[in-house]
């Protein structure tokens, strides 16, 4: 690592809707981060306008002094560390005093040993869980929702500023985060499965669902799910920002941690059996608010470019 404490070298794993424009903001905010991504010619086509591309995450590991890991779910993070088998990940080429940024819904527990687990090779973590969207992420206006040891956090310095537009600091250890952030997530999964149920009412009774559309998004029912997802409905555009099997394992995340200490949540469970069944009725990649496929006897609008 050849930084300086005031502008570490910044690596960041994959290139998907969120971490494409969390990588995009690093590069605005000054950094040239290294990317990897298992689909290289993403990567390289991202470190044209600036930045490197590695090729292997061991590369990352042992050229960064901040990784910041924009993967899917635990399993995927486990092998962007460790590695899957056959190739190593980042964690054995990262140097002490480096400092890992979990940007993954997971299982606060997990999380919680994920930090000491690094402890012992001398890697610094941070739960860090994001929120907002595509769009927010590319320009830097995202939500984090962080927890770490203030070593993690003098370490970071204003990497995660140059990211999100809110960096929320819950803790001086590990779990706060994700724990937030699973709450977080069961809010936004019945919010979407109401929208859809409420939309799909409106469609079997006959009302015009352009019209429906503007009085909810102008009265109290509103939500910023409804406003959102609904305008994918309208539009007839299921293409995934984030799809539906998201839900199914955000919100199996939510009942898991509820349900180890006994806590009912009607609602979630509701919801997602709501995204369950969309998932094995066929719809499991498409965007989330496809969920509304799920009820009989009403005609979706057709695509029509719409989207927003």
């Amino acid at each position: 690592m050849t930084s300086s404490s005031n502008s570490p070298v910044v690596g960041l794993v994959g290139l998907g809707a969120m971490g494409a424009g969390m990588a995009q903001s690093l590069r605005r905010a000054g950094h040239a981060p290294h990317v990897f991504d298992v689909r290289r010619e993403v990567a390289e086509a991202f470190a044209r306008d600036g930045g490197a591309a590695c090729d292997t995450l061991a590369a990352i590991g042992a050229q960064c002094d901040i990784v910041v890991s924009v993967v899917v779910n635990a399993a995927q993070t486990e092998s962007v560390l460790f590695g899957d088998g056959t190739t190593p990940g980042c964690a054995a080429s990262m140097k002490p005093g480096s400092l890992f940024v979990m940007c993954s819904t997971v299982d606060p527990n997990w999380s919680v040993a994920l930090e000491a687990r690094l402890a012992r090779l001398g890697i610094l973590y941070l739960d860090a869980p994001i929120s907002g969207g595509a769009a927010k992420a590319a320009s830097g206006q995202m939500t984090m929702m962080t927890a770490g040891t203030p070593a993690a956090y003098e370490r970071a310095g204003a990497v995660l500023d140059a990211m999100a537009a809110k960096v929320y600091r819950l803790g001086d250890s590990a779990g706060a985060g994700s724990k937030v952030k699973v709450i977080n997530q069961l809010l936004a999964g019945v919010h979407i499965a109401a929208a859809a149920e409420a939309m799909a009412l409106g469609l079997r009774e006959g009302v015009d669902p352009d019209a429906l559309y503007e009085v909810i998004t102008h009265s109290a029912g509103n939500s910023w799910m409804f406003e959102n997802r609904m305008a994918h409905v309208l539009a007839g555009d299921y293409t995934p920002l984030s799809a539906v099997d998201i839900f199914v394992k955000d919100l199996g995340l939510v009942l898991d941690v509820a349900r180890a200490s006994k806590f009912p949540l009607p609602l979630s469970s509701t919801a997602h059996q709501m995204f369950m069944q969309a998932s094995t009725s066929g719809y499991a990649r498409e965007d989330d608010s496809a969920v509304i496929k799920i009820f009989p006897g009403i005609e979706l609008p057709a695509a029509n470019g719409k989207a927003s």
